[in-house]
């Protein structure tokens, strides 16, 4: 396809004079890994070579759009958003360090270092032998994937505590992209979302440092997803989400203050509760709660706290929370 007829080109032309920050991708891993390895999105797929196919030429595609929309705005701003969860060994064993490094290679690096360090992951080749020649790449994609960004989109839910276990598959051939001997086991002592994810707001930190640390000349960054599902009956009862938010915002103010990651802006997931892809209507994220049959938003206590501490623009998050 010629860059002057793609789809970022089009978008690009129409909105270009209105629009200056441009994410190319959102998520590019659960679009591949989730959708053709895991099955859980579309197209419910379980696959191997085809899963980290997909993974790569999303990539790619990134790589064309940033250059169709700097040809067509030169002035906007460019960059990409990754799901990004730190893998840490669930304990000290060599197992379970092993572990959090597939954990990383999959759900981590198989990005950020192609996007952000202009080449393939150290490993990915061996984890992946039998189950894929990663024939797919070609000359020249690192250079298009690597394209110099304006910015980074960083969203973070949980960390993942790794544990070593045999691979489902004797037959390596037969592995999918997701099945690389590890499972994520609970934390004692750690408080779990309705979705059963962990909160650990030092993942963020430990995310933003890491990033920094690992390649230079990192662009600017933006958590432009952080979130907890938390339902409760009644709107105005809500301190797990305003203690997530705080916590979370007091874990990236430290990355920028003790790292001196550059980070520009956080944003909260979500405004108002929404559709889930394959989770539905169930998870509630919402600053606000949907009645759904109704369409009724009602501000939750999370939404009034956080209106109140951006009202004050010092630039600090106070915890604050009913009840604690």
């Amino acid at each position: 396809m010629c860059i002057r007829d793609s789809y970022a080109t089009v978008v690009a032309d129409r909105l270009g004079d209105r629009v200056r920050d441009w994410i190319t991708l959102n998520e590019p891993y659960v679009s591949s890994i989730a959708g053709y390895a895991e099955g859980r999105h579309a197209p419910g797929a379980r696959e191997g070579h085809g899963a980290l196919a997909a993974a790569h030429h999303l990539l790619i595609g990134h790589g064309l759009a940033v250059a169709a929309l700097r040809a067509a705005a030169p002035e906007a701003r460019v960059g990409i958003t990754l799901n990004l969860s730190p893998a840490v060994p669930a304990t000290g064993s060599a197992a379970d360090a092993a572990a959090a490094n597939r954990m990383d290679l999959l759900l981590n690096r198989q990005f950020t270092d192609p996007v952000l360090g202009g080449a393939y992951p150290d490993g990915f080749e061996d984890l992946y032998a039998g189950v894929s020649d990663l024939s797919f790449r070609r000359d020249g994609d690192l250079e298009l994937i690597g394209a110099p960004l304006d910015f980074l989109g960083v969203n973070y839910y949980y960390r993942i505590h790794a544990a070593g276990v045999p691979y489902e598959q004797s037959d390596p051939a037969l592995r999918t992209a997701s099945d690389i001997g590890v499972r994520s086991v609970p934390r004692d002592g750690v408080p779990l979302t309705d979705l059963g994810w962990p909160v650990e707001p030092q993942g963020l930190y430990d995310t933003l440092t890491g990033l920094a640390g690992r390649y230079p000349g990192l662009p600017p960054v933006y958590v432009t997803e952080n979130g907890i599902a938390e339902l409760r009956d009644d709107p105005a009862d809500d301190p797990a989400r305003i203690r997530f938010v705080a916590e979370h915002v007091a874990a990236a103010a430290r990355a920028v203050t003790d790292a001196g990651v550059d980070l520009r802006g956080y944003f909260y997931w979500s405004l108002i509760d929404n559709f889930e892809w394959a989770r539905g209507y169930g998870p509630r994220f919402g600053l606000a709660h949907v009645d759904y049959p109704s369409g009724t938003r009602t501000p939750r206590a999370s939404y009034h706290w956080l209106r109140e501490q951006l009202s004050r623009r010092t630039g600090k998050v106070v915890l604050n929370v009913p009840g604690s």
